[in-house]
């Protein structure tokens, strides 16, 4: 008979089988899941639908052409530096009296910098209101 205690092996676990498992199951994963691809930015531009103001004595209307040409109550503004445009709203907003609301009717192709431009002129004059123009849904359907 024999005695001898017999030496016990350790139980490994090989790791290698199960990772990869867990590979196959990451690439399936990565080929099967979708991905939302944004191409653009989708815009729905909001259109006024509200009457004329019955108030128009107290504008100062603006105008700005896509090529950067400005106009203050429809009479062109010569040059199109910044102190030519407070001049002009200057002499505008007095001859308007009172306290006026300055009215910015841009073209769309216009640029923001020229946007921009009227209401820091418009600052600098002292013109606190101010409302943008927009075209509305009637006219836009007529045309």
């Amino acid at each position: 008979m024999n005695f001898r205690s017999r030496s016990r092996e350790e139980p490994e676990i090989n790791l290698i089988p199960f990772i990869d498992v867990l590979l196959v199951v990451l690439i399936f994963l990565m080929l099967s899941t979708t991905y939302s691809k944004y191409t653009e930015l989708q815009l729905k531009l909001p259109t006024a639908d509200t009457q004329a103001q019955q108030d128009r004595h107290r504008e100062i209307l603006v105008g700005v052409s896509s090529d950067g040409a400005y106009s203050v109550n429809k009479t062109a503004v010569i040059g199109r530096g910044q102190a030519a445009l407070v001049a002009a709203l200057r002499e505008a907003a007095a001859s308007s009296g009172g306290e006026s609301a300055l009215v910015i009717s841009a073209d769309a192709g216009a640029r923001h910098q020229a946007v921009i431009s009227v209401m820091e002129a418009a600052q600098r004059v002292g013109l606190v209101r101010i409302t943008f123009a927009a075209q509305s849904s009637a006219s836009t359907v007529a045309k």
